[in-house]
């Protein structure tokens, strides 16, 4: 990406710009003029170049209820953007630059950010709840009418500028595509991670993933870059199996075809037994029990990707009993500031597919049929420009 993009400076000042805003559960978005304020310390103001979405954009448009639901608020929380302006005690960062900003916090400073046994912040991860990482409710967005709007996951993509925290911002290379950057904000980057970091899956490993989104097919792209010797797809859409077969997978088994048996009796006939790694990235209960299922008695690793804390989860604890493991992964165990670079290099070496990720590419103001081209299951990742003429 060319660093010289031109774009107007308005330090200390606030902007105004157009900003996609998620008025009401389950109405669609609507674009509208706001004001951005200056960034407080600790926090840059971005210029968004493009931006994605992924199902928790969706299924937060939806949610009516509970601590998490607000209204009015900005969502989108995968994107790229260029450094407008910086607050005090901001270091590392200056204007230009090409950042991506990350929904995980990585403080750098905690006992867990200096750990190496994971990815957890003890400083910030906790808090899902604020607006501003630091400065609690305080948001930094306004209407027209100089009334609050609320954040989304300290990013709050969908809009032309956002103010983010130094903790979720990470300074990348301005050789890599923001096309192909801006899939490294979550989705992509979870997957990868949980076959990385969380299963640290070894070459000539069989694995099984179960839901074949863009995170599911990550973790295949993941697999297949650790050498593994056999990646099995499941997803109840055909469709899915042609685009795996780019990311390395070897097998698929379409769950409506099974018959009278379980899907896990099915991975274990493919598999010989069952698989080293499975990984469920649906987010339904019952998946991850089969999930569970399909994996190698005494050794087998099942890594939950989706959730859906409402919902409690029987596993088998006889297997467990007999040396399977079950853990979760958030951000695919990444430590986004020393993690993300290093997949920005092997996809400017060439050696990681980011370019079959993308189905579509739309301009901002049509931001709501990628809502539907997502919902439908007919896109991986929509590229959203927000210059896009």
């Amino acid at each position: 990406m060319d660093k010289t993009s031109s774009f107007s400076s308005h330090e200390g000042k606030p902007i105004r710009c157009k900003a996609a805003i998620c008025k009401k559960a389950g109405e669609p978005l609507v674009i509208e003029e706001i004001h951005v304020h200056p960034p407080q310390a600790y926090e840059v103001r971005i210029k968004i170049v493009c931006t994605t979405l992924c199902h928790t954009d969706l299924a937060f448009s939806k949610y009516d209820s509970g601590p998490l639901a607000r209204f009015p608020r900005i969502l989108g929380h995968e994107a790229v953007g260029l450094v407008e302006s910086i607050g005090e005690h901001v270091d590392g960062f200056k204007h230009g630059d090409v950042v991506l900003p990350v929904f995980h916090p990585h403080c750098e400073e905690c006992r867990d950010c200096k750990s190496s046994k994971g990815n957890w912040c003890t400083r910030f991860a906790e808090d899902l709840v604020s607006n501003t990482r630091r400065y609690g409710m305080a948001s930094r967005f306004k209407d027209s009418m100089g009334e609050d709007i609320h954040h989304f996951f300290f990013v709050s993509s969908f809009s032309e500028y956002t103010i983010v925290d130094i903790a979720h911002l990470v300074k990348i290379s301005p050789e890599i595509p923001v096309d192909r950057a801006v899939l490294l904000s979550c989705g992509v980057s979870t997957g990868i991670g949980a076959a990385w970091r969380t299963a640290d899956i070894e070459e000539g490993s069989t694995v099984a993933v179960f839901g074949l989104g863009a995170v599911g097919l990550a973790v295949g792209e993941g697999a297949r870059l650790r050498g593994a010797a056999q990646i099995i797809g499941i997803d109840i859409n055909p469709d899915k199996f042609a685009i795996g077969k780019k990311f390395g997978f070897t097998d698929f088994v379409n769950p409506t075809l099974c018959g009278d048996k379980k899907i896990s009796e099915v991975i274990k006939e493919i598999a010989g037994g069952g698989v080293d790694y499975s990984f469920e990235c649906v987010g339904i209960t019952s998946v991850l029990s089969e999930a569970f299922l399909s994996t190698r008695t005494g050794t087998g690793k099942t890594v939950a990707l989706g959730i859906n804390p409402a919902a409690p989860t029987e596993l088998d604890s006889f297997g467990l009993f007999r040396g399977k493991h079950v853990c979760g992964s958030l951000f695919g165990g990444l430590k986004p500031k020393l993690d993300i670079p290093i997949l920005v290099d092997r996809y400017l070496k060439k050696e990681l597919n980011l370019d079959s990720f993308i189905t579509h590419e739309l301009k901002f103001e049509d931001i709501n049929k990628a809502f539907d081209l997502l919902e439908k299951g007919k896109s991986l990742r929509c590229i959203l420009w927000m210059d896009k003429k």
